[in-house]
């Protein structure tokens, strides 16, 4: 396998993959009904309406969650015995006349259970292409018996020349329920994005997972910039028709158009959703007692903020952190501008890890292309003891619910960044701490409910205020809290300001605040908001 750092591929994003497995059949019987959803269309004509048409043709009848049974030693792999079992690159099936992209599959196996149909679109024709022992190199992965003809695919991925013209890089990939994850030049895997999310944010923890059944992958001409995907992605609450068309660059970019059909009333779907990791950061280090992990690296996440460009102009930044128990903050919006979650500290000496890189991780951009009207920004920040659990989950949550009968479009572009810092041209937030209210000598007592926290602003036109600070003030404001006191100071160091602010809290309540600052009157930063949470026991 390519180093995709599937090994992280545990808990949340490993559960996904299965999406709600109904009953099974006992026998190893996998019939083509089972991976080919309908026969492929007449000579020419198939495109994205076609997707459109299935995808109201199944939210009509009544949703099927069956996954047929695995063969016994298939369903047994673990996790390094699945991993072993390796697609051979020239079982290509692409066919792409200038040789830049390059398709391989997923075996199913060990917790990818459900198979999935692939076909490739050609001169408008859509081929099923078939499943093959002999496409996959099963290496130390034995079995007693042959594995089913017919066995179908977990996923598949691509790979194009991003990084040197001598050699081919994973570009993007599908596998498990509607996650894909893609890279830029000089990124590593991290962050995940998907298909659309629903019922996330919900304390029961009853999240529905919609799955791609289908793809349809379009063989590039010898003179296209680009490769276009069909899928078709069902779950028991809608169905629904997606394209992908992915452009390979230094941020490789993809426009993604949806048509969504509800089978009920749905009302929280998640669109542009993302998921990360975040462990350990420098704004959360005093509770690294709690997690009792004693090691050599003090930073251990794939994102460490959540931006959004608001319909307003302004520029929010939200640190990311690792919470006693799981939080959600939403951010009010109307007709958002953009979204996503950035990997913004990309020093490696931040993190210290020389295998898994994690200042080369993507960030995610999401910029809607139409309005999507009323909603939140919704950030969901799950507990974790370690760097294996994808616990951060992002998206756009719209007021209207989804009705039957009412088709549901959406679209937006999503870029894998790095830092992102090019977006705007405003101050940005370099670093987040926090301390005792006291902790800079105070005179007063240090309350247990007041709490310190510390922010770093450089880069804009900070340095240009450098010169005469008076000019430059601080604003706040405060939510199921109280800004007891501000203070804004010069930092040289980094050419630019620390903020700092007391907050007092209610006990058991998340307390949200903001703070921006200003210069002749307009903000010169972005505003960094974040959350806090005093507890009881």
């Amino acid at each position: 396998m390519s180093p995709c750092r599937l090994s992280t591929l545990t808990r949340r994003r490993l559960l996904a993959a299965l999406t709600a497995v109904a009953a099974q059949p006992s026998e190893f019987a996998f019939a083509a009904d089972q991976v080919r959803t309908a026969p492929a269309p007449e000579k020419g004509s198939f495109g994205y309406p076609d997707v459109v048409d299935r995808a109201r043709a199944m939210s009509e009848a009544a949703f099927n969650g069956d996954v047929p049974a695995l063969p016994a030693e298939l369903a047994a792999l673990n996790f390094d015995a699945w991993r072993e079992i390796n697609f051979r690159p020239e079982a290509d099936p692409l066919g792409d006349p200038a040789g830049r992209y390059k398709l391989q599959f997923f075996h199913l196996g060990h917790l990818f259970n459900r198979p999935i149909a692939i076909n490739l679109v050609h001169d408008g024709v859509a081929a099923p292409l078939a499943y093959s022992a002999k496409q996959f190199d099963y290496h130390r992965t034995k079995f007693s018996k042959p594995l089913p003809a017919n066995l179908g695919h977990a996923g598949f991925r691509v790979h194009y020349p991003l990084n040197s013209t001598n050699s081919f890089d994973e570009l993007i990939s599908f596998v498990g329920a509607s996650y894909f994850r893609f890279l830029g030049r000089d990124q590593k895997y991290g962050l995940s994005a998907r298909g659309l999310a629903i019922g996330t944010g919900n304390l029961d923890n009853n999240e529905e997972f919609p799955f791609f059944k289908e793809f349809w992958i379009e063989r590039p001409d010898a003179h296209s910039d680009m490769l276009t995907i069909y899928a078709l992605l069902d779950s028991p609450s809608l169905s629904g028709a997606y394209r992908f068309d992915i452009y390979p660059q230094n941020e490789t970019a993809i426009v993604v158009t949806a048509t969504l059909f509800a089978r009920r009333t749905v009302h929280r779907i998640g669109m542009g959703a993302l998921t990360s990791m975040y462990f350990l950061g420098e704004n959360d280090r005093h509770l690294n007692d709690r997690n009792k992990y004693d090691e050599f690296r003090s930073e251990l996440h794939d994102s460490d903020g959540l931006m959004i460009h608001t319909n307003t102009d302004e520029w929010i930044w939200r640190p990311l952190k690792n919470p006693l128990i799981q939080e959600v903050q939403r951010f009010t919006q109307l007709d958002v501008e953009g979204f996503g979650l950035f990997q913004r500290d990309r020093q490696f000496d931040h993190y210290k890890d020389i295998e898994l890189n994690y200042e080369e991780r993507p960030s995610y951009w999401i910029e809607p292309t139409h309005n999507w009207g009323a909603g939140v920004v919704e950030l969901v920040e799950l507990a974790t003891k370690d760097e294996t659990a994808d616990n951060v989950i992002c998206a756009f949550v719209p007021d209207a619910p989804l009705e039957p009968g009412k088709p549901f479009v959406f679209s937006y572009r999503i870029r894998a960044m790095n830092a992102g810092l090019s977006l705007h041209k405003l101050g940005t937030t370099s670093e987040t701490f926090s301390a005792p209210s006291g902790a800079l000598g105070a005179n007063e007592a240090v309350s247990a409910d007041t709490r310190r926290f510390l922010v770093d602003f450089t880069g804009g036109d900070l340095d240009y205020y450098l010169k005469n600070p008076a000019l430059v003030k601080i604003s706040t404001s405060s939510e199921h809290c109280q800004v007891l006191r501000s203070f804004l100071v010069p930092n040289p160091k980094d050419q630019g300001f620390r903020a700092m602010v007391d907050v007092r809290f209610e006990r058991d309540q998340v307390g949200s605040f903001r703070v921006v600052l200003k210069g002749d009157h307009k903000p010169i930063t972005e505003t960094w908001a974040y959350a806090w949470r005093i507890y009881n026991f």
